[in-house]
């Protein structure tokens, strides 16, 4: 099973172990476990990882295209001359201190891989230095960064150099046909990799944590302008929604929509109770539904507006733990934006009298408030798969829409 084909079950509150390479810690394992590293070893290891990939040229930008070429340039001998090794199930589960079959062929992939400077000896002993080469190699590809080589890390480890050249190549040609159509301040929303960065001049202002489309509501790829905040808004249920979701939700529990203060009306605007509506056929589709601002909103606190044919937005989310998932592709097309006060606060800089006090007070107040955009900031969603930095660190996503394995470069927006 590919992960790809595991992503297809979200939303879950997690993924299934594998039955070949998960399994328990075993007693030769804890017997093996020959030193640990301090909660602020780790930490360190944690930050450097994090701060190798931490740089402000953006992802659209003619910086990535060059950094792209140069990391091309150093893939292409390499997988000519075979790639590098596949690491056994046998790692499966391996952490700091654990001597164990499969430590050594993890080493050398991730001294393959330049995550791990070169070592005089490579033994089978998962050592401080190789704590760090994996909390680097899961930062680069958007994962956990635990220093374990769980479920994810062990797939990632395992996709082919072939396959990592081939998303090199097909992303350098996506971000040279979007760069030089750039604006100065712009938000692009990368959907692989399910995060947001805020561009101005150039660099990086700030990313933020997002969670885009499930395999079968993908987030669309578009163009456009944020025009519009609404704050704690209205939700009113996309028609998909309701005959994918409600339908299902009010036969399972009849007072589904009376918990979550999801409110019915007809066309003519007048309300209606769930028990007047046949829960057994799709008649709910012929009806509007609203739920009210408050906690259980589905938008949260800040609904973010810009016009396109998909009626997708960003915004807030309730249910915040998701932002700390690896996979992050639970949504029904929207966008849910991780620390979205600051997001909103840079969105609305130009508006004079919204700064980050008045927006955080009418977030803790829920007054209803709309509140148009005076330098409206363009807005790119894009599938970008691989990058790289002026560090030359490369980065990689999972090809979650299997885009990069239909070869696509363009999309229509």
């Amino acid at each position: 099973m590919k992960r790809r084909d595991l992503l297809k079950l979200m939303p879950m509150a997690a993924l299934l172990p594998l039955t070949g390479p998960a399994r328990a810690q075993s007693l030769w394992d804890m017997m093996n476990q020959t030193k640990s590293l301090s909660d602020a070893e780790r930490e360190a290891n944690s930050a450097a990882a994090i701060q190798a990939i931490d740089t402000v040229e953006p992802i659209l930008s003619y910086d990535t295209v060059n950094n792209l070429q140069m990391a091309i340039a150093q893939y292409e001998p390499f997988v000519a001359r075979g790639g590098w090794e596949q690491v056994p199930q046998e790692t499966y589960g391996v952490t700091m201190g654990i001597s164990r079959d499969g430590v050594v062929q993890l080493k050398r992939r991730l001294l393959a891989s330049a995550d791990m400077p070169m070592v005089d000896n490579v033994d089978d002993s998962m050592d401080a230095a190789t704590d760090a080469a994996l909390r680097r190699f899961q930062a680069r590809h958007g994962l956990q960064v635990n220093g374990q080589v769980d479920e994810a890390t062990w797939y990632a480890l395992n996709v082919p150099a072939e396959t990592r050249l081939h998303q090199l190549r097909l992303n350098l040609l996506r971000v040279q046909a979007m760069a030089p159509a750039l604006a100065d301040r712009y938000v692009v929303v990368n959907i692989p990799a399910a995060f947001i960065e805020v561009v101005e001049g150039g660099m990086v202002q700030r990313r933020h944590t997002a969670v885009v489309g499930r395999i079968d509501r993908q987030t669309p790829i578009l163009k456009s302008r944020i025009h519009q905040i609404n704050f704690n808004p209205y939700w009113n249920v996309p028609v998909s929604i309701i005959r994918r979701d409600l339908i299902k939700y009010m036969n399972e529990n009849p007072n589904y929509l009376t918990e979550q203060k999801i409110r019915i009306f007809d066309g003519s605007g007048n309300e209606l109770q769930p028990s007047q509506i046949n829960w057994q056929t799709e008649e709910a589709v012929n009806y509007s539904f609203r739920q009210d601002p408050g906690p259980q909103n589905s938008m949260g606190n800040v609904k973010i507006n810009f016009h396109n044919p998909h009626a997708v937005y960003l915004h807030d989310t309730p249910t915040k733990g998701l932002f700390g998932e690896n996979a992050r592709f639970y949504s029904s097309g929207c966008v849910r934006v991780d620390q979205v006060h600051d997001f909103v606060t840079w969105v609305l800089r130009d508006n004079g009298d919204w700064g980050p006090n008045e927006v955080a007070t009418v977030f803790s107040t829920g007054e209803r408030k709309d509140v148009n955009v005076s330098n409206p900031p363009e807005l790119h969603t894009t599938y970008i798969s691989a990058w790289a930095n002026r560090n030359g660190v490369v980065s990689f996503r999972d090809d979650v829409y299997e885009f990069d394995q239909a070869g696509k470069v363009t999309f229509e927006t």
